[in-house]
């Protein structure tokens, strides 16, 4: 049941990071052109959970469980409208490479915090810190 409850609580969190606004940005009026990005977005997603006892331990039994996940989000394109019409313009070049290296680079800066946290949460438990 606790699984469960991991499971619930992170995909409310999804739900409320995975909208419209994630997928096309709030539009920005910018003297009289109105310009909405447009993103695409990915995400992965893990639950596991377990229990058991010990051999030869009478209270010696526990419970641990866990959820991750990550979300990737690459710039793809613009919605200009202007007083010539609507047009899409593909996001290209230094910015777009820019802001994807950045995008690229976030689940190992994820993965580096959560290793660094696991390691002072280790030292902890062994009265090193």
């Amino acid at each position: 049941m606790e699984v469960e409850n991991l499971v619930k609580a992170s995909v409310d969190e999804i739900q409320k990071v995975l909208s419209t606004v994630s997928v096309m940005g709030e539009p920005k009026n910018v003297e009289g052109v109105i310009i909405i990005p447009l993103v695409s977005t990915g995400f992965m997603f893990g639950a596991c959970g377990g229990s058991g006892k010990q051999p030869n331990k009478e209270k010696a039994e526990g419970w641990g469980g866990g959820t991750g996940g990550g979300v990737g989000i690459k710039p793809t394109a613009l919605v200009i409208i202007d007083k010539d019409g609507v047009r899409v313009e593909a996001i290209r070049g230094a910015l777009g490479s820019a802001i994807e290296k950045l995008a690229d680079k976030a689940p190992e800066f994820m993965g580096q915090m959560m290793a660094k946290k696991k390691e002072q949460q280790e030292e902890k438990k062994q009265g090193k810190s």
